[in-house]
């Protein structure tokens, strides 16, 4: 009788354990599923470095304003290529300033924050084709070398007949510049048809100087007064200006 109960009560310790091991293995598995699923949600996208065992450049002109305050255009380019996440400058054709480093290093950062690829495993390489490099400034060609380097890691082509110019902030957003007219002019001359500027650079304010001079006995006194004059820049150059507050708006214009 009494081995009886003792078997029957061994029989429902090891049952119990059994089904504890069971439930417990149930759980940890459901665990481990949605720890999986967090993570994968949280990592960077990976593009395949196969995909660039070459070179590949993005070409985007950039309006700049040169020592004469005339506008220009040059071509920049952009590539990628399987590395170890370095920036390389091509030092021939671009002037290696502090103002451009840190531009091409903020666009870097947006570009990754955008595209949510892990560019630790590739190079990207800047360069600016034939003009005096010394007439692009960094901080204004900012907006161009962030969508330039997002159109590089994406693998996509530039709309050449848009142009922009802004300096770029580690959030995204797309600061004002000078010299919006003759850059205007500079898109217009090389074809672009919308020329994408800060927000509230849409329209100029200038100062029309204007002098009076009255003769008074001997003399003559002349007095200076300023006119303001307020210029649409896209009537006055004859061009589509739009005005982008971000680099995400920026983009749907450049097709990306």
């Amino acid at each position: 009788m009494e081995k009886n109960v003792k078997s029957k009560l061994n029989r429902k310790i090891i049952i119990v354990g059994v089904a504890l091991i069971i439930g417990l293995a149930f759980v940890g598995s459901r665990y481990i599923h949605v720890e999986y699923i967090y993570e994968k949600s949280e990592k960077p996208t990976f593009i395949n470095a196969s995909n660039y065992t070459q070179e590949r450049f993005v070409k985007i002109y950039v309006p700049a304003v040169d020592n004469e305050g005339k506008g220009v255009a040059t071509v920049l380019k952009v590539g990628i290529k399987p590395g170890n996440g370095r920036v390389l400058v091509d030092i021939n054709n671009i002037l290696f300033w502090l103002d451009t480093q840190q531009s091409i290093q903020i666009a870097k950062k947006v570009a990754q924050e955008i595209t949510k690829v892990d560019l630790s495993k590739f190079d990207l390489i800047y360069s600016l084709e034939s003009i005096n490099a010394s007439v692009v400034e960094g901080p204004s060609a900012g907006a161009a070398l962030t969508i330039a380097t997002i159109a590089a890691i994406e693998g996509k082509e530039v709309d050449t007949k848009v142009m922009i110019t802004g300096t770029i902030n580690y959030d995204g957003t797309i600061g004002a510049v000078g010299g919006i007219i003759p850059k205007a002019q500079a898109a217009k001359e090389v074809g672009a048809t919308t020329f994408l500027v800060p927000l509230g650079q849409g329209t100029q304010v200038n100062y029309i100087p204007e002098e009076k001079c009255e003769r008074i006995g001997y003399f003559t006194f002349c007095t200076t007064t300023y006119k303001k004059k307020i210029e649409n820049v896209g009537k006055s150059v004859g061009i589509n200006v739009v005005e982008v507050k971000d680099i995400r708006e920026a983009m749907k214009y450049f097709g990306l």
